[in-house]
């Protein structure tokens, strides 16, 4: 959390592969736990957005990106009237595009607009990829 507020900065990841599908992975934690999302968490102590995003992502997928352009932020609830707000930024893969789910996420996917259309997402999710235009393609 920044000193003297009460927000609490994360990231998130927009991740497409060849195929236009999006990657997803389901919460291990909460908030959200059990609801997919996209990977990103708090950003650490003396990590800029771009940093914390590659640890996040390499953390819950196996997977080594090069953050982007900043796609969007929106801000969610946190517990004790804190805020997470959330810069989510494009990212393309530096590797392999092997999934591994490690800490905090049960599971990662590569998922298309039917796979994304089945799943239980957190809050806010599809209208955020909705008006930032990076839903996964057909």
């Amino acid at each position: 959390m920044t000193e003297g507020d009460n927000k609490i900065a994360c990231v998130g990841a927009v991740i497409h592969d060849r195929r236009g599908r999006l990657l997803l992975i389901q919460r291990g934690q909460e908030p959200g736990r059990g609801l997919w999302s996209l990977p990103g968490g708090r950003v650490e102590q003396g990590e800029t957005d771009h940093q914390a995003v590659v640890r996040e992502v390499a953390e819950e997928t196996g997977l080594r990106v090069r953050p982007g352009r900043l796609v969007g932020r929106v801000e969610r609830a946190a517990s004790a009237g804190a805020v997470y707000a959330i810069a989510d930024y494009a990212c393309e893969l530096a590797g392999p595009d092997q999934l591994a789910p490690g800490t905090d996420a049960d599971d990662a996917r590569w998922v298309d607009a039917a796979d994304y259309a089945g799943l239980p997402v957190v809050f806010g999710l599809t209208e955020a990829l909705t008006d930032w235009d990076v839903l996964p393609s057909a």
